[in-house]
Formats: C-alpha cells, sequence, structure tokens
C-alpha cells in the first residue's frame, strides 16, 4: 500500500501456506469478492528448512512450495476462467529455482503425508547438499512438474473449453540475494561456501524479471519456463529438454492425482491422452 501510494490498488488477504485450512479461507474471500484474476503468481516459498510436518502432516517444504499453491489455484481457477473470457487470456505462474536441477525426477514420498520423515537435518559437506536441499529441490521440480501438467491439462480440455485461454508458465530468479537466503542462513545456509558463493548473486530486484516475464511479455507460451540462462542475468526462455526428460507424463500423472489427494479438490480429474 505504502508503494502503492492508493489503499484502492491494494487488497491484502492473509494465507498460511502451511495451513491448508487459511488458503481455503483466502480462496473463499478471493470467490466472494467475484473479480477475475488476470495472473495469478505462486511466488511464496521456504528454503533448506527442517524436516518438520505441518498441521496437515505434509513436509513444510512441499507444502508451503507447491502444494498451498496447488489448492489456491483450484479453488480461484473459476476467477481466471472469467479473466480469459472477458480479455482473450489469463495466466498462471509458478515460481521454481535452480535448486530443481539436483532431482533426477520427482518421487511422491515427497509430496505425500510424510512431513517429518523426510531424511532429517543434516547439512551435506558441500553447499547445497543434505536432506534439506533435498526435499527444497523436489519442491522446486513440483513447481514445474505443476506448470506442466496444467498446461497439458488445459491442452487436452480443448479449445472449447473455458480453460482454453489461460496460459501455465514457470520462473526462476537465478542466484538472487533475497530474504529467502537470509531467514534460512541460520540451519540450512549456513556454510562458509555458501556465503562465498552469495558474493555471485544478482539484486533481488534482477532476480524478479523471470516472474516479470512471464506475468507480462505478450509473446510467452504456455508452458514455458523464464529466468537466467546461467546462475544469473537477464531472464530468457530456457531449454525445457532437461526438465522435460525428468518429468514424463506417467510421473505428471501420479504428482497431479497425488496433489488433489494431499489438497482434497477435484481439479482436472482426467489424465491427458
Amino acid at each position: 500500500r505504502e508503494i502503492a501510494g492508493d489503499d484502492s490498488l491494494v487488497d491484502h488477504i492473509d494465507c498460511d501456506l502451511m495451513d491448508f485450512d487459511s488458503v481455503r479461507a483466502a480462496a473463499d474471500k478471493l470467490l466472494e469478492k467475484n473479480e477475475p484474476i488476470d495472473v495469478l503468481v505462486n511466488n511464496a516459498g521456504i528454503m533448506a528448512t527442517g524436516d518438520i510436518a505441518t498441521k496437515d502432516g505434509y513436509d513444510i517444504q512441499m507444502q508451503t512450495n507447491h502444494l498451498s499453491h496447488f489448492l489456491l489455484t483450484a479453488r480461484v481457477w473459476p476467477l481466471l476462467e472469467a479473466a480469459a473470457a472477458a480479455k482473450g487470456e489469463a495466466r498462471v505462474v509458478q515460481h521454481s529455482s535452480g535448486a530443481r536441477r539436483s532431482a533426477k525426477t520427482l518421487l511422491m514420498d515427497y509430496v505425500g503425508k510424510n512431513g517429518g520423515n523426510l531424511g532429517g537435518d543434516k547439512n551435506g559437506f558441500l553447499p547445497f547438499t543434505g536432506a534439506r536441499w533435498q526435499r527444497y529441490g523436489q519442491s522446486k521440480l513440483a513447481n514445474v512438474a505443476f506448470c506442466h501438467a496444467l498446461h497439458d491439462r488445459i491442452a487436452a480440455a480443448g479449445a472449447a473449453s473455458p480453460s482454453a485461454n489461460i496460459k501455465s508458465l514457470v520462473a526462476h530468479p537465478g542466484l538472487s540475494a533475497t530474504n529467502l537466503q537470509v531467514k534460512n542462513a541460520g540451519e540450512g545456509v549456513g556454510h562458509f561456501g555458501y556465503k562465498m558463493i552469495m558474493k555471485l548473486a544478482q539484486s533481488c530486484e534482477d532476480g524478479t524479471s523471470g516472474i516479470f516475464r512471464c506475468t507480462c511479455d505478450p509473446e510467452v507460451e504456455s508452458r514455458q519456463l523464464y529466468g537466467p540462462a546461467k546462475i544469473t542475468g537477464e531472464a530468457v526462455l530456457n531449454d525445457p529438454a532437461t526438465d522435460i526428460k525428468k518429468l514424463p507424463a506417467p510421473v505428471l500423472n501420479e504428482f497431479w492425482r497425488a496433489s488433489c489427494d494431499a489438497t482434497g479438490v477435484t481439479f482436472f480429474s482426467e489424465d491427458p491422452q
């Protein structure tokens, strides 16, 4: 509100992503407002936290970084469809990370109700290694999987579907100096080597360029990922080949069903053919 300078431009709704009831309540408030959503950016996240279960029983990183975003998206989907009908397009943007590359594939144990039983809290010898980072990498690969699986389901629904003009996109920030590192430095990222690596980081503002392109660039296409080509730099279209290899259709379909089961929603219930 302070930056906007006009309270009418910003509307705050509480939403605790570690609590499915809070996410449902936030979605209900948005539905009550009944205002079309042009772009839903699922940006909030945590990193390299302890092996802890949420009150719902899921890993705190997977629930915060993916499952609650999945739930919110499913619940407010009619508002995205309304925007697409009124303006010809709407978008859903996930926010992944280069850490997704650490995961060879998406493992359903991390999506399931296994919080507190996913490897413990020990850090690895090298920066960005150990069970904390494995859980983070899984949650960030889940962001890409959500983008791909959602796109596939929108496409399968056909051109006559009210979802047809909703684009599913994903961004990543590269190595950026954000509060994500500051708030987690005491535990999962308090490694000397990590601190040296962070000297190479770009600014938080530069790290937002991937989200900015996915949100505003008129040329982007659904299922694309934008972010730095290397660890820092401008947001460009990333080659999807490695992510596609990690996320074949059977994995995406299983992941989608696991996400629906975890959040209790029916959302594009048929697997794409």
